[in-house]
C-alpha cells in the first residue's frame, strides 16, 4: 500500500511532463506539415525539393 503513495505522484507527473512536451511541439510548428516530407523522398529531380534555411544553393552543371 506504501508503495502506491510514491507510484500515484509519479505517474501524475510524468503525465504533466508529456502533456507539456506536446504543448511544446505543437507550438513550434512540429505538426504543421505532415505530408510534404513523406512525398520529399518521391520526386525525381533533386533541385524540386524545398531546401532547408540556410542550406545553400548549388551551382547548376550545365551552366
Amino acid at each position: 500500500m506504501n508503495i502506491l503513495l510514491l507510484l500515484i505522484p509519479l505517474s501524475l507527473l510524468l503525465i504533466g511532463v508529456a502533456v507539456a512536451v506536446f504543448v511544446w511541439a505543437v507550438r513550434r510548428g512540429q505538426f504543421e506539415d505532415l505530408d510534404t516530407p513523406a512525398l520529399d523522398i518521391l520526386r525525381d529531380d533533386e533541385h524540386e525539393r524545398k531546401r532547408e534555411p540556410g542550406q545553400r544553393q548549388e551551382p547548376d552543371d550545365a551552366g
